[in-house]
């Protein structure tokens, strides 16, 4: 027997929210000022894995430069 795994596509504001640890109010923030970048679904927002990445990775780039000023 095989057993498929499906992966999520996108996530909710809330989940991204729980992933990153923090409050729903500051990811709401996040997603309007642009630095996390959504997918707008009728009337939601919608969040891809990769735009999460990026955002992360892009957070992690400005406090290595940070350490190295």
């Amino acid at each position: 027997m095989t057993t498929t795994v499906i992966q999520r596509k996108w996530y909710t504001t809330r989940e991204v929210a729980e992933m990153l640890g923090y409050g729903l109010s500051k990811t709401k923030m996040l997603v309007l000022t642009g630095e996390i970048r959504s997918i707008k679904d009728g009337r939601n927002r919608r969040i891809l894995p990769r735009y999460v990445d990026e955002y992360v990775e892009r957070r992690a780039q400005e406090a290595e430069q940070g350490w190295s000023a």
